[in-house]
């Protein structure tokens, strides 16, 4: 009797800690203690108890006590005891975590195992709960178990410091990864276990040469394997394909694996017919035009696929911002036939509360606002949500622009719309320097902002000087003169320009301008210009070669000037347009642009001409991430001149020529060295020979380039928005239509291949190369390197080019 009494005594004092509050019934509570405290305060214990001086309590009360004392999290151990009406808790706290190390973890990160744990609560200076290490440790096994390495051994080391503190030890035995030894298929008849193996990211075989494949096996891998070879069956009219089972097998070691999958296959499936059903909101007609499966056509699963997401944003257009759309395969086993049905569920037409803009620390929330298509109060829809972000990417402000919806909460039929970007540096300093076979050294520099004050507009202060130029310049351009998106840009410049240095004849031209251009926005992808600017231009130090006598002849009695100079007053008139679906303003990958100018001089300028371009760029992305893009660009120039001066025909001025030849143009070509030639006249004896001098440019040009974009090699796909890697083929051509060459064919003396360059356009050059192009906090570095495939005698090669400040 003595002994039962004492066993139930003590499990009594197991189970609830309570030695004399057990004695008793209900009692008055007089007074709480606490002790064994050393880092928790009394206060935050007496918090945890739900139990407060004065309080009739029972024992059921006292054992709930207990339980919240341990919940809290702070102690190990708790027990308590009843001194007359007086409760005396007993605690003993669970020790802080001092330090946290890892030891032998390579597969895993340290910063990724602390974040893990701390998700936990296993950190430095929070209380340890040793009851959680086993279970940490199993988890850190199935991991590694995971990811094949079923040899991983996981072991935490506690040891005890001074003041209730541990130092925590996570010590890894990783061990090697088990190899997949084998993956056989079972049930595959009209696929080879070959071809079945090529669609898995996992394999059995890896060959010697291939230095990057392996032959772990991991786990999620398979799961995605198998995922893959079900859309594989899928696509292919397979509508019955299921796997019907997978058994992952370990050798004894655990070094080695054997993967078994049965399959059953089926038959290849017709479509029958496709039936909508639902809410279809009156546009059943629409809708269907918008399915792209016809009767009789194979089962495809990709294709249902799309057409459930086609349908999606299509409703998405009109508000219906959650549609569900669920497609119910009919099977007609005997004749191997679907009847797909497709049910249609718009849900609410949900309408945008706010729309709220995160990121932009300098743009100004106006700039982002005024180029977005869903507005507040109206139904949202995918489409404008879609346009807005191409036309906040083609700004050039952003590094990204990225877009969310979010319910409002209590209103099931409102959203908002979180826009948030990421900025860039949107000022650069203009810099470049060339190495070239003729043209050595050239250097060039000036300073831009696109982005000034935040405002969204253009400034530009250009102070710039070469080899061959001065130029001083201060432009400005603001996008949104008016609310409408009317552009206002002014420019005012002067330049001193030696034509001689630029692998140009021998001139120079000191000029000055204004220019005001407005731009009209006709839809989301064109815009028409109109701007109306004056120049003066001082032409002195010509050289006397045969087209500039003859642009002298017609000019000098009309306008002022010396025997040697020419001074021209030009007012001009110029029209543009431009279209514009590139998906980014900085380094594109899809869409294209178009621009078109014309230019003229108005009627009773010094110089009566005209001249027209356009040129088009246009980018084709070759694989779905966009990371391999082909890029055409080709433009093509004509100008001359209208009315007559003095007896004869107007003509282009030769200082307003087209060039073509270095970077932007024809790389692999000294900057503008390509096509016609200056002819001299020399007098030998009373003869007249003709013999052709330096590049002189012509009246009509154009120019190609076929380019593919790659991912940049060794760099990772986070820089991919940063650097840009390419190989091209550039071409071009420059041509004159106005002097007669014939005369100095007939006593041309020296290299009159190049005389018949003057006027055959079919006379083209071309280089091949690689470029590299990034995007740095002062504005874009290009590197180039090209080798001419096609060239003629005379021709000035430029192999290396180096750019600050520009992009091709």
């Amino acid at each position: 009797m003595y002994k039962k009494k004492f066993l139930a005594a003590a499990l009594a004092a197991l189970w609830s800690g309570m030695s004399l509050a057990a004695q008793s019934g209900e009692f008055k509570v007089s007074s709480i203690h606490v002790e064994g405290l050393q880092r928790v305060s009394l206060g935050a214990a007496l918090l945890q108890l739900p139990l407060r001086v004065g309080d009739e309590v029972t024992r059921d009360d006292i054992s709930d006590s207990l339980k919240q004392l341990y919940r809290s999290g702070d102690f190990q151990d708790v027990s308590v005891y009843r001194d007359h009406d007086a409760l005396i808790y007993k605690v003993k706290e669970r020790p802080v975590i001092a330090s946290l190390e890892f030891s032998g973890n390579h597969d895993v990160k340290t910063d990724k195992l602390k974040k893990s744990l701390s998700a936990q609560g296993i950190k430095v200076g929070e209380p340890l709960d040793r009851t959680n290490l086993t279970n940490i440790e199993k988890g850190l096994e199935d991991f590694y178990y995971s990811v094949g390495k079923y040899n991983a051994r996981v072991k935490a080391i506690v040891t005890t410091l001074p003041r209730n503190r541990v130092d925590l030890k996570f010590a890894f035995q990783e061990g090697l990864s088990a190899k997949i030894q084998q993956i056989n298929f079972v049930g595959n008849k009209h696929f080879s276990n070959q071809k079945l193996l090529d669609q898995m990211q996992l394999t059995d075989y890896v060959p010697w040469w291939d230095l990057m494949g392996d032959q772990k096996y991991q786990k999620q891998k398979l799961a995605g394997d198998l995922e893959t070879i079900k859309n594989f069956y899928f696509d292919r009219g397979y509508a019955r394909f299921k796997i019907t089972s997978t058994q992952v097998a370990l050798t004894p070691n655990r070094h080695q694996v054997y993967i078994t999958v049965n399959v059953h296959e089926g038959g290849v499936y017709k479509i029958k017919k496709v039936a909508l059903d639902g809410d279809l909101l009156g546009k059943k007609a629409q809708m269907e035009k918008l399915i792209p499966i016809q009767p009789g056509a194979t089962y495809n699963g990709s294709d249902i696929s799309q057409m459930q997401d086609t349908l999606e944003k299509y409703l998405g257009r009109f508000g219906y911002a959650y549609p569900q759309i669920q497609v119910y395969p009919e099977f007609d086993d005997k004749d191997k036939q679907v009847t797909l049905h497709v049910n249609v569920d718009p849900g609410r037409r949900v309408y945008v509360r706010h729309i709220n803009i995160t990121g932009n620390t300098v743009t100004s929330d106006n700039v982002i606002r005024r180029e977005m298509r869903q507005m507040e109060s109206t139904w949202l829809s995918n489409r404008n949500i879609e346009q807005s972000k191409k036309r906040l990417n083609r700004l050039g402000l952003f590094k990204s622009v990225d877009s969310n919806t979010t319910r409002v909460s209590g209103s099931p039929n409102e959203v908002d719309v979180g826009v948030a970007v990421k900025e860039q540096s949107t000022g650069s300093i203009t810099a470049g320097i060339g190495y070239g076979t003729t043209s050595k050294i050239s250097i060039n520099a000036g300073i831009s902002q696109k982005n000034f004050m935040g405002t969204g507009d253009y400034v530009a202060i250009k102070a710039s000087r070469n080899t061959y130029s001065k130029e001083l310049s201060l432009s400005h351009t603001n996008p949104y003169f008016t609310k409408d998106g009317v552009s206002l840009g002014e420019r005012l410049y002067y330049k001193d320009f030696d034509a001689s240095k630029a692998n140009l004849v021998s001139y120079t031209n000191k000029s000055i301008g204004l220019k005001g251009t407005l731009g009209f926005p006709v839809n989301e992808n064109n815009r028409l210009s109109i701007g109306l600017g004056g120049e003066i231009n001082k032409i002195s130090q010509a050289d006397p070669y045969e087209q500039v006598r003859q642009f002298w002849r017609i000019y000098k009695s009309n306008v002022s000037g010396t025997n040697n100079s020419l001074d021209f007053k030009n007012v001009t008139l110029d029209l543009g347009w431009t279209r514009n679906t590139l998906d980014y303003g900085k380094f594109p990958t899809d869409g294209s642009k178009q621009q078109f100018s014309f230019e003229i001089s108005v009627p009773g300028s010094d110089t009566q001409y005209f001249k027209t371009s356009i040129d088009s760029s246009n980018y084709f992305p070759l694989t779905d991430n966009h990371h391999w893009v082909l890029k055409t660009y080709g433009k093509v120039g004509y100008g001359n001149g209208y009315g007559t001066v003095n007896g004869g025909d107007q003509i282009l001025p030769f200082f307003e020529n087209f060039y073509a030849g270095g970077w932007g143009s024809v790389r692999g070509f000294s900057s503008n060295t390509i096509g016609p030639r200056a002819i001299y006249a020399n007098d030998n004896n009373g003869n007249t020979e003709y013999v052709p001098g330096g590049a002189i440019g012509g009246n009509g040009m154009a120019t190609g380039s076929v380019e593919l974009i790659f991912p940049t090699p060794f760099l990772s796909e986070s820089y991919a928005d940063q650097i840009r890697t390419t190989a091209f083929l550039d071409f071009g051509s420059v041509w004159d239509t106005e002097y007669d060459t014939s005369q100095a064919m007939r006593q041309c003396v020296k290299d009159c291949g190049e005389i018949a360059d003057y006027t055959n356009p079919g006379r083209i050059r071309a280089a091949a190369g690689i470029s590299v192009q990034w995007w740095s906090p002062i504005g874009p570095v290009v590197f180039s390197l090209a080798k001419p495939v096609k060239k003629y005698p005379g021709d000035d090669t430029e192999f290396f080019s180096f750019n600050l400040g520009q992009t091709f």
